[in-house]
């Protein structure tokens, strides 16, 4: 490849999860056009282009996360270059608990435009999948590989009141939904998504102690999304009378005028201030 006068692009490229037919129109054609392709897995790429009836004329080359630290800067020095480089990793977009983040991070370090040919991701596609509230949610990634880590970090994320989005290997999972279901409670709705778009996708939606115990005697196999709901709301139980005057008088006595003593102690226990105001004159 030649030197170019101005930097290249990087284009993200969302690949499908399992089904190749998901596969957008834009990125065939980035297939199909850019001087180089950074593959997760160069033999997965060269079937998936194959299924798609898709020429790839551009050097292709591996980006995993063994070689991400290496290959990052010689990525970099192409797109200085003024090569054009997509980056596709085995399944959804790059950089979401895969390969690119290193990737992105330096090219715009460096000046040079990033953009993506936006597909499938397991996050949304399991979110929809579940049946569980989707109008907030949280993304997690995969848990930590051991017991011990995975549940000091569950415990920090029982009281998290949006949908929880984790991703699983299928050695661990058994385990990972023990875990949630001790720290979480038996009876907190979830949803397990395996295989997802494949031949043999599976939705399972049970109480984390059900889904626990189905995946014990079921040891599932494949790409596996955790879709868990969030903790329920606890209503705050609103403070009596001789707390409220009690709280109002604390400020005073350290030199807030009432107003602002009302004002803020309403906005403390999530009052409104005129009924602190007449708890305070009653």
């Amino acid at each position: 490849m030649g030197e170019k006068s101005d930097p290249g692009r990087l284009i993200l490229l969302g690949a499908p999860l399992g089904n190749p037919a998901d596969a957008s129109t834009r990125f065939r054609e980035v297939l199909a056009t850019v001087d180089v392709v950074a593959a997760e897995d160069t033999r997965r790429l060269t079937r998936l282009a194959r299924d798609l009836d898709v020429t790839v004329p551009g050097r292709i080359v591996s980006y995993f996360e063994g070689n991400e630290e290496r290959r990052t800067p010689e990525l970099v020095d192409t797109l200085l270059a003024g090569h054009a480089v997509a980056l596709v990793t085995d399944g959804g977009m790059p950089s979401v608990s895969d390969p690119g983040y290193r990737l992105v991070r330096a090219a715009l370090d460096a000046g040079v435009p990033v953009t993506a040919a936006p597909g499938p991701s397991a996050v949304t596609t399991a979110l929809a999948l579940s049946g569980l509230a989707s109008d907030r949610f949280c993304f997690e990634g995969f848990l930590p590989r051991t017991p011990a880590a995975r549940r000091s970090r569950l415990r920090a994320l029982a009281a998290e009141e949006r949908t929880l989005v984790l991703f699983e290997a299928p050695h661990r999972v058994t385990g990972a939904l023990a875990d949630l279901a001790a720290a979480f409670g038996a009876d907190r709705p979830a949803a397990l998504c395996r295989e997802l778009t494949k031949t043999y996708e599976e939705v399972v939606r049970r109480p984390l102690g059900e889904l626990a115990t189905w995946a014990a005697e079921g040891d599932p196999r494949g790409e596996i999304t955790l879709v868990v709901a969030g903790a329920p709301q606890v209503a705050a139980q609103r403070p009596d009378d001789a707390t409220l005057r009690a709280a109002v008088a604390e400020r005073e006595a350290g030199g807030r005028s009432r107003r602002d003593a009302v004002t803020e102690v309403a906005a403390e226990y999530g009052l409104r201030r005129r009924e602190v105001y007449d708890v305070v004159h009653r």
